[in-house]
């Protein structure tokens, strides 16, 4: 095989001569040289390859509040890195020129998993971000990665739609120490007519994270107005997160810009964010924040018990910090999360990376 293209397990030989992928629910049926959904996946040879393994669309040092996590390891450095395609069609994608790319001119960075670990190490990052567009369409990097990163003590952590299909799903998130979940909607015709995906495979996927795995977990939902944004599916799905999940689980909501097919939809107002975080607390959820918008209460986390500030935050900046030994400093709550005494010093800064000219081996040479 060709530089870039790499073997996959999760598809089988159809009867027709076609191959069905089943890395998600989409289960594209290919036939010789077709590729699926989501641009990466292709039928080569009567079998399903992923075609851009080593290459990505850019590598950057981020805050690690832009994922957004508020309870893992705040204030420190991730390397974040993504590649092209997507297994959904969002059409208000804010990635859109990456997820939704066709171009492999796109993927201009290269850099193998042992590459990507040892830059995380050298550079002072905490954690390597599987993310930009989804990571579940480049599972065979990501998990690789993901295993050179945990040779060298750095966390794993996904930014996904939770797309995905039962048995790569618990590959996928053995290797990661924390993920962001994006739950779109709590509505199916939302889900299909918006995003060409279903909601149950979502749900399934969250259940199976919070429940089966010790993988952090934290949900963002965008909020879209006219779309998803009424009072009765906030609730709705903020009863769901709090009974079926646990009302520790964090959940963002963040604001909606114009973009890619729905240009002619609002911007997400400041007070909608502020509302929907206050009904997502009456339903019980202990730690409901705002994003994409500078919102000190909305975005700073505050002690369920005692009411007090915890960890102030101003966008991705930290201010204030209350937290000692993962507790409450003001009553000795304990506050879920993966915590150090101190918070990390990385602030807002975004530092692109050129990773070292390292091209991908040609297989067999």
């Amino acid at each position: 095989m060709q530089a870039n293209i790499h073997p996959t397990k999760y598809w089988h030989r159809l009867d027709d001569g076609r191959v069905q992928c089943d890395l998600c629910p989409r289960e594209c049926k290919l036939k010789e040289g077709q590729r699926g959904l989501c641009f990466v996946r292709e039928n080569q040879g009567g079998e399903i390859v992923l075609n851009t393994y080593g290459r990505s669309s850019g590598f950057c040092i981020d805050p690690i509040e832009k994922k957004p996590l508020n309870h893992f390891l705040p204030g420190t450095p991730v390397l974040s890195f993504g590649t092209a395609g997507c297994n959904l069609s969002c059409k208000y994608c804010q990635n859109w020129d990456i997820s939704k790319s066709r171009e492999t001119d796109t993927l201009a960075a290269q850099a193998m998993p042992e590459t990507i670990a040892a830059v995380a190490s050298r550079t002072g990052c905490r954690s390597v971000a599987y993310t930009y567009n989804d990571p579940v369409i480049f599972h065979e990097y990501a998990s690789d990665t993901a295993k050179a990163c945990r040779e060298l003590g750095i966390k794993n952590v996904a930014v996904t739609a939770g797309y995905i299909c039962e048995e790569p799903r618990e590959e996928f998130f053995s290797h990661m120490d924390a993920a962001n979940i994006d739950l779109k909607s709590f509505d199916e015709d939302f889900y299909w007519k918006l995003t060409g995906g279903h909601l149950k495979a979502v749900l399934e996927t969250l259940e199976y994270v919070h429940k089966e795995t010790d993988t952090w977990l934290e949900i963002t939902n965008l909020m879209i107005p006219g779309h998803n944004d009424s009072d009765e599916e906030i609730s709705a799905m903020s009863e769901w997160i709090a009974n079926t999940l646990d009302v520790d689980v964090p959940l963002h909501f963040s604001a909606f810009h114009p973009d890619y097919k729905m240009l002619d939809v609002p911007p997400t107002p400041p007070q909608s964010l502020s509302r929907a975080r206050d009904i997502a607390m009456r339903a019980g959820l202990r730690y409901v924040y705002t994003g994409n918008i500078h919102d000190s209460k909305g975005g700073s986390t505050w002690c369920p018990s005692c009411g007090e500030l915890l960890i102030e935050r101003d966008w991705y900046e930290i201010g204030a910090w209350h937290l000692k030994h993962g507790q409450c400093e003001h009553c000795g709550e304990k506050i879920p999360g993966v915590f150090e005494d101190r918070p990390g010093d990385w602030g807002s800064k975004r530092q692109p990376l050129i990773m070292p000219n390292v091209a991908p081996p040609v297989e067999g040479a």
